[in-house]
């Protein structure tokens, strides 16, 4: 149609003045209808997506007529992509609820510093090795990257995750409630590796880390448990460490809290006991109801959460809903989920969607026919030890309210008779 033709008033009737056949008009008419629907689809892409407007303003109505955008060096999302981390002076928090499959980008995957991000020359980082070994010894990073490298995929998850909901709800979303826990492929030299190159001394019982950030951070981990699965990490989803991850070397303890798994890596000292330094003393510990605290609790227990339905989203209308969330644990393979519709009263085994992957997260899904009704919303998982996620009644039991680490506990989402998704604690 050219732009000074108007469409018939009916359908079935050519206009006389423009000399066109039937099946011209016919033609031509589709041409007009399908521009009018994708004018319609920009409007609502532009109601969607207002922060986009001045880019999606210039969306042709027929990507197949129009030259696309030449090649970049470094690959860009779409721009009606807004998905992001909610982030604060010393942490981001991954969006969870806006995430598919198990691994997390690597510019969503959350972060926690202690005293900022350095910036750190690639040629001028080095590593010491040092301490009851047979040969202390310095590597740059080129020389560890040329030892035999590894890749393994595993979540990694501040031991602070959920710990502002020990007493009442806090966050409102699921970012802000478990948002400090990401999965990733990581890449580099095996630790084990390593000492067969320096030798260890028989009585080397203890590990000292560092990291080279303003906090200096370190942590004392004990050498038999963390040699069969420490890497040191310079890769991340196949690309050098983003600078929040520890850019250019990181220590990866799989399942382990994430203050164990040491950013920016300058220092490992072998001991023969802990250092007892401020991060495990002071810091990471876990104080009981007699004032006593728990130190040295390395492993993330098994914890999940439903991200959708999830807090601070909002159900239309009655009917079918898949559940979905995400379950893990520190101890090995996630084997069930169960979802519970009704507050806990009664629990159903949910989907897990492949792959199920040791010490990673692990997707599930659930059918649930919502009926309008006012609900809660809750999941459990258990891994391949037996171990069975636990209702945040018998942590307390346990815990008590002064602990901060550790928590994880049975999140429950409310969904009220209008379909508005909150966080509460029954």
């Amino acid at each position: 149609m050219k732009n000074n033709e108007q469409p018939a008033d009916r359908k079935d009737s050519p206009p006389q003045s423009t000399g066109q056949s039937r099946s011209e008009f016919s033609l031509n008419r589709r041409t007009f209808l399908a521009t009018a629907s994708s004018a319609l689809g920009i409007a609502a892409a532009q109601m969607v997506f207002p922060a986009t407007s001045a880019t999606a303003t210039s969306v042709p109505n027929d990507p197949s007529r129009t030259p696309g955008k030449t090649s970049s060096a470094y690959g860009t999302r779409a721009v009606f992509v807004e998905t992001q981390r909610q982030f604060f002076s010393t942490r981001s928090l991954t969006p969870l609820q806006h995430l598919s499959g198990i691994i997390t980008p690597s510019a969503l995957h959350f972060e926690r510093h202690h005293n900022g991000v350095p910036v750190i020359h690639p040629l001028q980082h080095r590593l010491l090795v040092h301490g009851l070994v047979s040969q202390p010894m310095i590597f740059t990073v080129e020389e560890l990257k040329r030892f035999p490298a590894q890749s393994r995929i595993a979540f990694i998850e501040c031991s602070g995750n959920s710990g502002k909901e020990w007493k009442e709800p806090n966050g409102t979303t699921v970012q802000e409630t478990h948002g400090l826990t990401s999965t990733s492929e990581w890449t580099g030299v095996a630790l084990t590796t390593l000492f067969q190159e320096i030798g260890l001394k028989p009585e080397a019982q203890w590990i000292l880390a560092e990291g080279s950030d303003a906090a200096a951070l370190t942590r004392s981990l004990p050498l038999a448990s963390i040699l069969p699965h420490a890497l040191l990490c310079y890769a991340q989803n196949g690309e050098p460490l983003r600078p929040e991850q520890g850019y250019p070397l990181r220590l990866l303890i799989p399942g382990w809290e994430g203050n164990t798994c040491i950013k920016w890596l300058r220092r490992l000292k072998l001991m023969t006991h802990p250092a007892m330094t401020r991060e495990e003393t002071s810091k990471y510990t876990d104080l009981m109801p007699d004032g006593t605290a728990r130190q040295f609790t390395f492993e993330m227990e098994t914890k999940s959460v439903i991200t959708s339905p999830s807090g601070g989203q909002q159900l239309e209308n009655p009917g079918f809903i898949e559940i979905r969330g995400l379950a893990w644990s520190g101890r090995g393979r996630i084997t069930q989920v169960d979802v519970s519709t009704d507050g806990g009263e009664s629990w159903q085994t949910a989907e897990l969607q492949e792959p199920v992957l040791p010490m990673c997260h692990t997707r599930f899904r659930f059918s649930w026919k919502w009926n309008g009704g006012e609900t809660i919303l809750q999941s459990r998982c258990q891994d391949e030890t037996g171990d069975v996620q636990p209702t945040l009644t018998d942590l307390i039991a346990v815990r008590g309210f002064n602990s901060f680490y550790h928590n994880n506990a049975i999140q429950s989402w409310k969904v009220t008779k209008e379909g508005q998704v909150n966080n509460v604690q029954i």
